[in-house]
């Protein structure tokens, strides 16, 4: 990297307000062509509110903008909006997506950007008359999933995709942008911005991105990646900056840190992963969940032959590699993907493909894909926190006669309740959802789950995009929740470390089925042998 040549980017003296709180801090740093920047820090701690500047977003010109000074190859320059930051050549994928449901794959690639057709009633009438140019459109949108390195047909609706997927198409929106022109008269992006791009990936899915970000790096455009997968910050980043609290903490070349460090800089504090320690008098030997044959029909995470069984009070891992079904088997049982086979509990048979027979008799579900599935996002935290138990169990109504009102007190408290149990940052219980950060949304799906009371649980990938600070927070939170109200709970992570410090048996997924099932405290080998296929539970 040549850092005595004029810096592609510089922030100097950037802070941030929102509402008197100072959330950036006299932000300063240099990023050069064809450098990957890995940015890391807790929830909260302003990564996103940064970027949010860097890309000339809305959301900060309508809360007073920003102090301080972003400069683009040594001149200053002012985005009035994101189009004008996309005009200097910088390109975001956001946390959140941005795709229209309905549009396949490759229109989405080229949202905003279709090439056209020009024909005879055009040149006579103006442009309003030309005409899609469909084959442009395909040839774009397959270069820049070819450029990705990873299975994504471009006629398939966004709808009918998993969320992992979804992130794919984003990255490869971005990517498509080389054949456009920049102020400069140049191609493309000079600068990509990833905001968690691997929090919804699988293990390949991840490792195809990091190659595709060092292809990019060769090819001179700079890269912001953040992560809260460390050894990946490690993997792929030339320098790493830390911040903790609005304020640069540590900006240092790779070669000085490790993932333990890194987590140390982030936190202020020493992180290890230990087994929490946990009482298990509440569990039985009474079978109170089971499920046989499950098939589920969920694009990358198909569930081809799924039996198992949980005790009452356990609390169950599904885990496993990425993509190999795991993810399916709760969206199957839980009605969001159409499913086949026989789900029990407490001895009664629930029906498949109907969310609602699913919430009635008791179980809920804290999804991987948290703004699709999980949030209201317009919508403040008590409402999202209280809407589903008041919709399934009539809970947080009063009765006057034979009307029913909200009853916006026990709302309040409850979500206060969770807000100081989980440490959930935000300004007050009235903020909306979309207004907090990844991390902090993913505690609000909790505390919405846990307020419906349900007798069984399932919690799909519940620290995805949880900075290692608050890992250990939620899953105390779960195992707290469990002891305290025996509820059972099935809980699915990608990290097999994550579901053996909580978890009393763990049952390991490959290709669509039960490789097998093995005590939490079993070795970190014969959970391996089970997550290659090499053995079958007798």
């Amino acid at each position: 990297m040549d850092y005595s040549s004029t810096p592609l980017l510089e922030m100097k003296g950037i802070s941030k307000e929102f509402s008197g709180n100072k959330v950036l801090n006299d932000i300063n740093f240099k990023l050069y062509p064809g450098e990957i920047l890995g940015l890391v820090g807790e929830n909260g701690a302003g990564k996103s509110t940064l970027m949010k500047i860097l890309f000339g977003m809305d959301e900060i010109r309508e809360t007073g903008g920003y102090g301080g000074d972003v400069l683009i190859d040594g001149k200053k320059v002012s985005f009035n909006s994101s189009e004008d930051a996309i005009k200097a050549g910088i390109g975001m994928v956001h946390q959140e997506f941005s795709l229209i449901p309905d549009f396949t794959v490759g229109e989405n690639i080229v949202l905003n950007r279709e090439p056209e057709k020009y024909s005879v009633m055009s040149e006579l009438f103006g442009k309003r008359l030309n005409t899609l140019d469909r084959k442009e459109m395909q040839r774009r949108a397959l270069k820049a999933i070819e450029r990705l390195g990873v299975e994504l047909e471009a006629d398939k609706k966004i709808s009918t995709l998993p969320v992992g997927y979804k992130q794919f198409t984003e990255i490869a929106r971005e990517l498509s942008k080389e054949d456009d022109k920049r102020d400069d008269g140049a191609n493309g992006i000079r600068l990509l911005v990833l905001d968690e791009p691997t929090a919804v990936l699988s293990e390949h899915e991840a490792i195809a991105l990091l190659k595709a970000m060092k292809n990019l790096s060769q090819a001179g455009i700079a890269i912001i990646f953040i992560s809260h997968r460390l050894q990946e910050i490690i993997d792929v980043c030339d320098s790493i900056m830390v911040m903790r609290d609005g304020l640069i903490i540590k900006h240092v070349d790779k070669s000085e840190a490790d993932t333990q460090k890194i987590a140390s800089w982030m936190v202020g504090r020493t992180v290890k992963q230990e087994r929490i320690e946990r009482s298990t008098s509440h569990v039985s030997d009474e079978i109170i969940f089971s499920v046989s044959d499950l098939r589920v029909e969920m694009p990358g995470e198909m569930v081809k032959n799924v039996s198992f069984s949980v005790k009452k009070g356990e609390i169950f891992g599904l885990g496993g590699l990425a993509g190999q079904g795991k993810i399916g088997i709760p969206n199957g049982i839980m009605g969001l993907y159409l499913a086949s086979g026989k789900v029990e509990f407490e001895g009664k048979e629930i029906p498949l493909n109907s969310p609602s027979q699913a919430l009635k008799a008791g179980c809920a579900f804290v999804s991987e894909d948290r703004r699709g599935v999980g949030l209201l996002l317009d919508e403040s935290l008590e409402w999202n926190v209280a809407f589903g138990a008041m919709q399934v169990k009539d809970k947080f109504l009063k009765k006057i006669g034979p009307v029913q009102f909200r009853d916006n007190e026990a709302i309040r408290k409850v979500t206060e309740e969770y807000v100081d149990l989980l440490k959930i940052k935000c300004t007050s219980t009235k903020q909306r959802a979309r207004q907090l950060s990844g991390g902090n949304q993913q505690k609000i799906c909790l505390a919405k789950a846990f307020a419906l009371e349900p007798k069984l649980l399932f919690v799909s990938e519940p620290t995805r995009g949880i900075d290692v600070g608050a890992k250990a927070l939620v899953l105390e939170a779960l195992r707290k929740y469990n002891e305290e109200n025996g509820t059972t709970i099935i809980m699915i992570s990608s990290e097999l470390e994550e579901l053996r410090s909580i978890c009393d048996r763990i049952a390991i997924v490959h290709d669509g089925a039960i490789a097998g099932t093995l005590d939490a405290t079993a070795s970190s080998e014969e959970f391996g042998i089970f997550m290659l296929g090499e053995m079958k539970e007798a």
